[in-house]
């Protein structure tokens, strides 16, 4: 399911991240868009482990995804490294900025995985450079845009700490409109 951009949920996302992004000191509205839908689309688990193999079973680990990414082992073509390369970035700043923890207990729960020994906050960050570097004809006005998230992947993953944090905090609040009891 995609959500639309005009739909309420993302709005909402979009709210949430430009005033914590602002209180963070990142004042890039095209990141903001960009990161409001990635939250909005990630809502949905099946958009967040979107990437298959070759074989068709979801790739759940980073690590996993960096091989199905290159062009040399896995990917079947560029536009595929593309493709999985920005789900890559997308993926890692979900998880650097809302589940930090998720990411420092790896080693713990899952000892056995190999993304124990990935470095999600550096994959993020090249994964979205990979992007910019498609900087040629349908892949030109997007570039930019990936260029930026990859130099500012800390501060975006701080910010959306930020939007996790305002969004726990309006759930306990009985006034919040995000309080389920309200419902």
């Amino acid at each position: 399911m995609v959500i639309h951009d005009d739909h309420a949920l993302r709005s909402l996302f979009e709210e949430l991240v430009r005033r914590q992004f602002y209180r963070a000191d990142l004042y890039d509205s095209d990141i903001v868009a960009y990161v409001g839908g990635v939250l909005a689309s990630f809502t949905h688990t099946d958009r967040l482990y979107q990437i298959r193999n070759a074989q068709g079973r979801r790739l759940e680990d980073v690590a996993e995804m960096l091989i199905e990414s290159n062009p040399l082992l896995d990917a079947t073509s560029f536009h595929r490294e593309r493709e999985v390369r920005k789900h890559i970035g997308d993926f890692t700043l979900f998880f650097a900025g809302f589940y930090p923890e998720a990411i420092a207990s790896l080693p713990r729960v899952h000892p056995l995985s190999v993304d124990t020994f990935v470095d999600y906050v550096a994959a993020g960050k090249e994964s979205y450079a990979v992007v910019a570097a498609f900087n040629l004809f349908e892949f030109r006005d997007e570039a930019p845009l990936f260029r930026r998230l990859s130099e500012r992947f800390d501060e975006c993953a701080h910010g959306l700490r930020l939007v996790k944090r305002e969004l726990d905090h309006a759930q306990v609040r009985p006034d919040s409109p995000l309080d389920p009891s309200r419902h």
